[in-house]
């Protein structure tokens, strides 16, 4: 399997791939189900939906998991499937992915709040965390991913239950998208600042508001920690109706130009998150590549 720590002390840029859930929502998932059902019940459409990134341009596909701890699938009465949906997602990419992509294994945010702000004990979402990550690392997953956090003591246990169980390289990512700051108040250089110093592969931004905005995070980032690895996985901006759609203004072209802001950065991994496609992604590697050329 490809060897995340070489890959990442290599000259260049590693381009990570783009949404998922709405791709997969594009494909036919309907609307409020849980995309890693679809690990089990259409694996053919992850197969396709994977494949479609590495033939973009992916350096890095993430696994379909960003829901798949089991706080997160009891809501959809699929807590007992936690391991099976994990390890099955991770399989799936890697069977796209060969010998030379990069697997992430991807964990989200529990969805709960941590005690005493809400009921999650910081033991049970330890728990949670090393049972997913042990799953993803039974599919073949080469690092894990935390991303989309918010919490600083949640993305602190995060790190904890994967090491519990794994010694996967871990990159962690949080979502500023409160006027700087994350939806529970943390700033971006306070964030990179913990995270760093916990031994990390690398911290950064995804999700988020625009693109200029997460931009503005990473440059922090790199302010606060400037020996950081940076990752940055922006959405493709903020999504609007169109009838019964939902529509994303940021254009391919676009966060190819973005991508080379971020590159300027010394970010060294970047991606696409909500509303970016295939074809957002195939811009970025292209842009990204003429630059190293």
């Amino acid at each position: 399997m490809p060897d995340l720590t070489d890959r990442l002390k290599k000259p260049g840029i590693l381009v990570a791939d783009g949404a998922t859930g709405t791709m997969l929502q594009n494909a036919g998932l309907p609307h409020g189900a849980a995309p890693e059902r679809w690990n089990l019940e259409n694996p053919d459409a992850v197969r396709t939906l994977y494949r479609a990134y590495v033939e973009a341009g992916s350096d890095i596909i993430l696994t379909n998991t960003f829901g798949g701890s089991r706080p997160r699938l009891e809501r959809d009465n699929l807590g007992e499937k936690t391991t099976e949906i994990n390890r099955a997602a991770a399989r799936l990419a890697r069977e796209v992915a060969g010998s030379k992509v990069i697997v992430f294994g991807d964990i989200g945010p529990t969805g709960k709040l941590l005690k005493p702000l809400g009921p999650l004990v910081p033991a049970d979402a330890v728990d949670a965390f090393a049972e997913q990550a042990a799953a993803l690392a039974e599919g073949d997953a080469d690092a894990i991913l935390i991303e989309t956090m918010s919490d600083l003591n949640e993305a602190q246990l995060a790190i904890e239950g994967v090491r519990k169980v794994v010694g996967l390289p871990i990159l962690v990512s949080f979502s500023f998208d409160t006027r700087g700051h994350t939806m529970m108040g943390l700033k971006p250089a306070l964030a990179a600042r913990e995270i760093w110093a916990m031994g990390v592969a690398a911290v950064g931004a995804n999700c988020g508001r625009t693109l200029s905005e997460t931009l503005t995070a990473i440059q922090a980032m790199r302010q606060a920690v400037p020996e950081a690895v940076l990752i940055a996985k922006p959405n493709a901006g903020l999504p609007h109706t169109d009838g019964a759609n939902l529509v994303y203004d940021v254009t391919p072209e676009i966060m190819a130009e973005y991508a080379l802001k971020f590159a300027a950065e010394g970010v060294k991994i970047f991606g696409g998150c909500c509303g970016s496609t295939p074809d957002h992604i195939h811009a970025v590697a292209n842009a990204l590549k003429q630059t190293a050329l």
